[in-house]
């Protein structure tokens, strides 16, 4: 029996084998096309006119016959050009007679299935391009293609379409549309185009439009030279099956291959693979940082790559300006190609959108780009058409800082458009199945054994709650499943330990379950007392609940104090800071006490100094980063001595909190930011208070995202300023657009979700019959991966190892 550490780390390295091993083609990365490689297998040998020049991709189309009868990527609309011009390449070379009837019988038995997909709104590719292919089969080569009855009306409809096009749009020199008819010139009548025509539009590298399928038409209608040479620098490239573009942008490829690991949860494998790729990527993109753009030049493609370029390069620290893709908004005319054809650019726009997160003060270019881009994905959305429809509406739904990793991960191995990377000429180029499945079964066996490290840690800290009686209190909210949650979450993509997450965990339980002691129950005189104690560090006039809250706050201290040691081999000694951050914080409470119940209404100055720690952010991050490789010095946890990054997080937290809670502090007599600031400017609403402090909020928010992704503005180690960003994200999830934390329902699914449910994909499993009856344990403790379980975990006592639910893939 194979564990599951074991078996991520096999998959680790085979995957650094094939994927980041000095030969491997980065061409093999994207899936081939069927369509464009039954074009050139169609190609007749110049010597020998009754056999194929590409002899070897007729072998492919004869090995990669879908059993159900299909040729393609998949069993809809998209499959029908690739399955017919394959059977049309078969009977040409008079081969595969039985493979080529499977064929008609499955257009026969789905032609009605897959034409309602388009009876309504048939795409511009597929209408230029299916009744050419059916021509083809039909009156060049003598092959029936049988449609139903009930299919004829469909295929009328997608007929008059293609005239329309064909009758709208120029051949030669007219752009307006991407791709540019030109491009399907194996799809388009012979009066339309000549071999002047031809020859106009050749790129440099001899293809047309960097399309195989056109360019061996090109060649096959007029026999160019340059074409030729084209089509064989392609089939040594690709000797199996052609891509559905070439040549290929290798830097486009690399940056979705990170982009791939990125979103599936992958990253923290390969750290050291991706900083490689972007590297050379980032090369190439300085190089071209100050190139003019040539309006005409513009395509989807291109804005693809470079917003995607900036997301990736700027996430992982490189200094890249918006400038390098918001040049689009530069030249009206552009602006206006992508406005007219906004469903081929969906995927270009959703890539711009998803830049425009990571924005900083100042960066005034890309708040237009967000603003474009944002309306012409909502112009999607209200078709309700698209192969990107869900990840726009989940890109529009849900802020970005709002968004915890887990779930994120969680979405995108669950999404049916996972290996889908750029649009192409008729279909999205994707990932490769066979690269796709591997990434695909590794996310999943590592999310499987997140979910269940999560189950092991919350449980213990259950029983840590109730050891401690916090969890028993007898008011306020119990948040043990919530502040655990949103902690695992967050950080699942960071290499810290389970002692971290415990960490961070119990301290928010306690500020949980202590604030509300300071805002409900607790007399004036229990709180100072309370709060003395805590000065003192010792439990002497405390009782009931006070005492609790210390006792619990002391063994949360006493052990960090330990593990500090213990990790650091020194006698440095944090637990008298740690005392003095936790004091500050009862402080506050104290002092937000005393302002309610007798009346007090501070300056919104004065609030803010005290709320921002009354917050407790800084409580949780300073802390724990010192039990991050590399550590968090000793002296940023003096009080004096906050580092800015860390006072934006308090006042953004606070001010989120204010911003939801507002109402309810208002009706129990309390004052927070947006009530203060009503009462300094009178002629403010309560809508204009609140639109204030949001403003403040996103300034500061781009302060602190500047601070984490670029290096040298901050003094904090980089795992310390991603847990700051990652605490920020916490809030934000909290407090966004509501009061979810208070909420007993809000995050059910979502704790259900990160947690407990399996995930909704069909994988290979282990049974419970195939454990030994001999009780096995593991220690999560490994030099090259980020899992450090401290505690043991039985596997007998997983509770979802069931027939139905996969940890593993053998």
């Amino acid at each position: 029996m194979e564990l599951p550490l074991s078996c991520i780390e096999r998959r680790v390295r085979k995957i650094k084998k094939n994927i980041f091993s000095s030969n491997f083609d980065l061409y093999n990365f994207v899936c081939p096309s069927t369509y464009d490689t039954a074009w050139l297998a169609m190609i007749p040998h110049s010597k020998y006119p009754s056999q194929p020049m590409f002899n070897n991709y007729l072998d492919w189309l004869l090995n990669n016959q879908k059993p159900q009868g299909y040729w393609g990527e998949s069993d809809t609309i998209e499959c029908l050009p690739p399955t017919i011009v394959s059977m049309v390449a078969l009977i040409k070379w008079n081969t595969g007679k039985s493979m080529v009837d499977k064929g008609r019988s499955f257009i026969h038995a789905n032609a009605d299935k897959l034409l309602n997909e388009v009876k309504d709104d048939c795409p511009r590719w597929l209408a230029i391009v299916l009744p050419a292919m059916i021509e083809l089969a039909d009156e060049i080569m003598g092959l029936d293609v049988l449609f139903t009855k009930s299919s004829r009306d469909t295929m009328s409809y997608i007929a008059n379409r293609r005239k329309s096009f064909l009758n709208k749009e120029e051949v030669v020199g007219d752009f307006d549309w991407y791709p540019p008819l030109m491009s399907y010139l194996e799809a388009l009548p012979p009066s339309y185009v000549n071999e002047k025509d031809i020859c106009k539009n050749l790129s440099a590298d001899g293809s047309l439009f960097q399309s195989p399928s056109a360019t061996a038409k090109a060649f096959m209608a007029y026999g160019t030279q340059e074409c030729l040479d084209c089509l064989q620098s392609l089939a040594q490239r690709c000797p199996k099956a052609v891509p559905q573009a070439y040549p290929m942008d290798e830097d486009l490829i690399k940056l979705c291959i990170v982009n791939q690991l990125q979103k599936l949860g992958l990253g923290e494998y390969f750290m050291g693979e991706i900083e490689i790729l972007l590297t050379k990527v980032y090369r190439n993109y300085s190089k071209e940082q100050n190139s003019r753009v040539q309006p005409l030049n513009m395509n989807a493609l291109q804005l693809q790559k470079d917003s995607l370029a900036f997301e990736l390069l700027r996430t992982h620290g490189f200094k890249v300006s918006p400038l390098r893709f918001c040049w689009f908004l530069n030249h009206d005319e552009i602006r206006a190609k992508v406005e007219k054809d906004y469903e081929h650019f969906s995927s270009a726009m959703l890539h711009v959108f998803r830049a425009s997160n990571l924005m900083f003060s100042g960066e005034y270019e890309l708040k237009e780009a967000r603003t474009f881009s944002r309306k012409l994905l909502e112009q999607i959305v209200s078709t309700g058409k698209g192969c990107l429809l869900r990840q726009i509406e989940h890109e529009l739904s849900f802020p970005w800082f709002a968004r915890l990793n887990h779930l994120e991960h969680r979405m995108w191995i669950e999404e049916r458009e996972v290996n889908a990377l750029w649009k192409g000429k008729m279909s999205y180029n994707r990932v490769s199945y066979l690269y796709n499945d591997e990434l695909l079964q590794l996310a999943t066996l590592n999310f499987e054994l997140k979910q269940l490290l999560y189950k092991n840690e919350l449980k213990e800290l259950k029983s840590w709650a109730e050891n401690y009686e916090i969890s028993n209190m007898g008011f306020g909210r119990e948040k043990t499943s919530y502040c655990y949650f949103a902690i695992a979450a967050a950080l699942t993509s960071l290499p810290y330990d389970s002692y971290v997450r415990m960490f961070l965990a119990k301290s928010a339980i306690i500020i949980t379950v202590a604030d509300d002691f300071f805002d409900s129950i607790g007399s004036l005189n229990e709180l100072q007392i309370l709060t003395d104690a805590v000065q003192r560090w010792d439990t002497r006039g405390l009782s009931s609940h006070s005492k609790v809250i210390f006792d619990a706050l002391d063994n949360l201290v006493s052990e960090a104090s330990r593990n500090y040691l213990q990790q650091e081999g020194t006698s440095d000694d944090i637990s008298r800071s740690l005392k003095d951050l936790w004091y500050e914080v009862f402080l506050s409470w104290l002092i937000e006490a005393k302002w309610s119940r007798n009346g007090h209404k501070p300056s919104l100055d004065c609030y803010l100094k005290t709320g921002m720690t009354s917050a407790c952010p800084h409580v949780l991050v300073l802390p724990s980063s010192c039990f991050l490789k590399p550590s968090l010095p000793t002296k940023t946890l003096k009080l004096t001595a906050y580092e800015n990054i860390t006072k934006l997080l308090m006042i953004i937290c606070r001010l989120l909190n204010d911003v939801v809670s507002y109402q309810k502090e208002k009706e129990e007599g309390k004052l927070n930011s947006v009530l203060i600031n009503m009462m300094e400017n009178p002629e403010f609403n309560i809508e204009d208070s609140i639109n204030f402090v949001r403003e403040i909020v996103e300034k500061k928010k781009k302060e602190l995202l500047e601070l984490v992704l670029i290096d040298g503005l901050c003094d904090l180690p980089k795992p310390s300023k991603q847990l700051h960003l990652a605490c920020l994200k916490v809030f934000e999830m909290f407090y966004n657009s509501k009061n979810r934390f208070d909420s007993n329902t809000d995050l059910v699914e979502d704790i259900n979700k990160a947690i407990y449910l399996p995930l909704g994909r069909t994988t290979k499993c282990f049974s419970p019959q195939t454990f030994p009856k001999k009780k096995h344990t593991i220690s999560i403790i490994h030099n090259n991966f980020p899992f450090k379980h401290n505690s043991k975990i039985g596997f007998t006592r997983m509770r979802f190892m069931t027939p139905k639910v996969g940890l593993g893939f053998i």
